[in-house]
């Protein structure tokens, strides 16, 4: 079709106009957009990158959702509904925050009584954390009920300045009226073992307050930025388009699959304000032009022509229409459309609702389970490091066999670390299809391997486990089994090879195959006994009968690994000594603890040292203990090591203590049945 001159004048400059408002200003496809390759300080927080942005790195550095205000000594991030947040920790690695409400740091009574959700697209706050109701301005309390937690809080304004709090559900009983007569609850979000704390008064509200809550925080750009990072350039965004770009020589790059003109989320970002008013009013150019010549064609030709002409104008204009609208939307349809995808294969299962990995994937990210990738060899399985797609280290645990007793492993641990969510627990980021060619696991990675390798190992000479850090890893590993038992598990294999530390040796229990869950109304579970020789409970052994107490026991065989740096089962020791239990409590009966003690320790030369050296084993022989209602719980076990830890016993106690165990004496300081057989010679691994 032809098309005369005024009418390809007028197209073209609508054309030009267009594509001057739409395609990126000269201001923005011309410019730099530097520092985005260097990591960043903010407050007390170092090497922050993507996507955050702040201090010396600049906002078109990564989404405005992401940017932290830095002060000299503090960090805060503001959310969409201009809540602010102090930042105490980022893991870029995990993806984790650790955040707490600025109107309530370092106080109980915040300024304005406000409830607020976090962006629950891009922040998640569902794990490792418990609801702290805090419940102000309350009433004189119904049928003389005076709750707990009270604290204070003057209201502007308001007579009654009654308070208190609540860690978890707020109960509907009606016996609680006193809800009824309150004026308002803010629900605050804590960290399970700052929960756990509070409830046992060993930390105040405001200190519960300050210490925040766990956060796993998601770019929705992610996608994109991975084509870019995979192309070589930076990820950043422009603020006036409300979309992410690639800088590559701190210039916009061009980078296959990934258009800068597009939004990279289309549920939640679209097109920017700016780029929508530039496209109505080019629109609105387009038709003023258009509509003026046909006005123009008409009144000049003869009713004829200009009705034939009327007809091809009428095809240029869906022409032109289509040219200018279709594509858009047909690549923001595949956007949509690739978006979709990915969430598909990458979503939830229904294996209590972790991620589901192919085995192809991983496959990949360890190198076709590459024997120089190797992390360890377990009961049930090897564990490789791998890297996945979008850059995170891992640990793969592949299972030796695919038959009904590793899928049951499998499944266990699946349902039972997708439940259970602690500090000192180690985190399953998903797993393979049942139905996959192999059984594969995908956990955090722990960089610094297990408390077996620094006590027996090849990290075993290092000199880093000092006594203090021995005590805080019999602590954290402590404080994660009375979680699992507060939580109705047992763990079944407690012992060395399944604590991992990380750099600062903070524990993570892991290996969760054997375990199982205790309800509240049983007070056992008989099962044929499974576990590792040396720390299999001497009663479980021979009663078929497991509880509580049998984690106790194990708990308590490697407090004496942490004491002495021997093996739990070592065949080159005394007959009677192999069983490292038995020893313990033949060593500490007859007052022989220098022969039970690692000389390394400082026993000799500190009197600190020694003193929680002794009380420490003091505990450990309660654990040891051969039968279970002798041992205390893991709750107990909690307390005393946080004393011991602390030292929180006066002088003449500790005195006491030390002489007692120490000194020679005719009657032992700690009483209990003959020390337990061996418990390995019929325990299945």
């Amino acid at each position: 079709m032809l098309v005369s001159p005024p009418l390809t004048a007028a197209v073209a400059a609508a054309a030009a106009i267009i594509i001057s408002l739409l395609l990126p200003s000269s201001s923005s496809s011309s410019s730099t957009f530097p520092n985005c390759n260097k990591s960043f300080s903010c407050g007390t927080l170092k090497n922050i990158t993507y996507p955050f942005t702040g201090g010396d790195r600049p906002i078109h550095c990564g989404p405005p959702e992401f940017h932290l205000n830095c002060r000299k000594n503090q960090t805060e991030l503001t959310t969409s509904n201009s809540f602010t947040h102090r930042v105490h920790t980022i893991n870029q690695i995990q993806q984790t925050l650790i955040l707490s409400r600025s109107d309530l740091y370092n106080k109980t009574c915040p300024n304005k009584f406000q409830n607020y959700t976090l962006n629950t697209t891009l922040f998640n706050t569902q794990f490792e954390n418990q609801n702290l109701s805090l419940i102000y301005g309350c009433s004189s309390l119904l049928n003389n009920y005076t709750p707990s937690n009270l604290f204070t809080c003057n209201l502007s304004g308001i007579k009654n300045t009654n308070a208190f709090y609540l860690v978890g559900i707020v109960p509907t009983d009606p016996i609680l009226q006193t809800f009824i007569q309150c004026i308002v609850t803010l629900t605050v979000a804590v960290m399970w073992d700052t929960a756990v704390r509070l409830v046992e008064n060993r930390i105040s509200l405001r200190e519960a307050l300050m210490e925040g809550f766990n956060v796993n925080y998601t770019d929705s750009y992610g996608e994109m930025c991975n084509r870019c990072r995979n192309f070589g350039g930076l990820c950043g965004f422009d603020h006036n388009f409300g979309r992410s770009i690639c800088i590559c020589d701190d210039k916009l790059c061009s980078v296959p699959d990934f258009d800068h003109a597009k939004a990279s989320d289309s549920s939640n970002h679209g097109l920017g304000h700016k780029a929508k008013t530039d496209l109505y009013i080019a629109g609105a150019i387009l038709t003023g032009i258009v509509v003026g010549w046909f006005i123009f064609s008409c009144r000049q030709r003869w009713k004829r022509k200009a009705i034939g002409l009327q007809d091809k104008n009428k095809d240029l204009l869906q022409l032109s229409h289509g040219t200018n609208t279709s594509p858009p939307l047909s690549n923001l349809s595949k956007i949509v459309t690739s978006f979709s995808s990915s969430k598909t294969d990458f979503g939830e299962s229904n294996y209590f609702g972790t991620r589901i990995f192919s085995y192809e994937e991983l496959e990949r990210a360890t190198q076709s389970f590459d024997p120089s990738s190797e992390l360890g060899k377990g009961g049930f399985g090897i564990v490789y490091r791998g890297i996945l797609e979008d850059g995170r280290v891992v640990a793969v645990k592949r299972l030796y066999e695919n038959n009904f007793k590793s899928v049951e492993q499998f499944m266990n641990e699946v349902e039972i670390l997708t439940r259970l969510r602690h500090h000192n627990l180690v985190t399953l980021y998903g797993c393979t299809s049942k139905t996959s060619r192999g059984l594969l696991l995908v956990y955090e990675f722990i960089s610094n391997g297990t408390l077996a390798d620094h006590l027996h190992g090849k990290r075993a000479n290092s000199g880093l486990l000092t006594w203090s850090v021995r005590l805080k890893i019999a602590y954290e590993t402590a404080r994660a089994l009375a979680y699992l038992h507060e939580s109705e598990t047992i763990h079944r294999d407690v012992k060395t090879n399944n604590i991992l530390l990380d750099n600062e040796f903070h524990v993570k229990v892991a290996d969760f195959g054997l375990s199982r869950l205790l309800p509240t109304d049983v007070t056992h579970v008989s099962t044929a006994p499974q576990g590792t020789p040396g720390y299999v409970d001497p009663e479980y052994y021979q009663c078929y009968r497991l509880t509580e107490k049998s984690d106790v026991y194990s708990f308590g065989v490697v407090l004496i690994e942490l004491v002495s740096s021997k093996q739990a089962v070592d065949t080159n020791r005394n007959r009677y000594d192999i069983n490292l239990a038995n020893m313990a409590i033949n060593k500490i009966q007859n007052h022989a603890l220098e022969d039970l003690f690692d000389p390394y320790l400082g026993f000799d030369t500190n009197e600190s040292v020694r003193r929680r050296m002794v009380l420490a084993t003091q505990l450990a022989f309660r654990c040891l203990q051969h039968e279970g209602d002798m041992r205390p719980s893991m709750g107990e076990v909690l307390k005393e090591l946080e004393l011991i830890k602390k030292e929180k016993l006066d002088d003449d106690t500790k005195t006491k203590v030390v002489d007692i165990i120490i000194d020679e004496g005719d009657a032992s300081p700690l009483r209990g049945n003959p020390p337990p057989m061996s418990s390995d010679s019929n325990s299945s691994a």
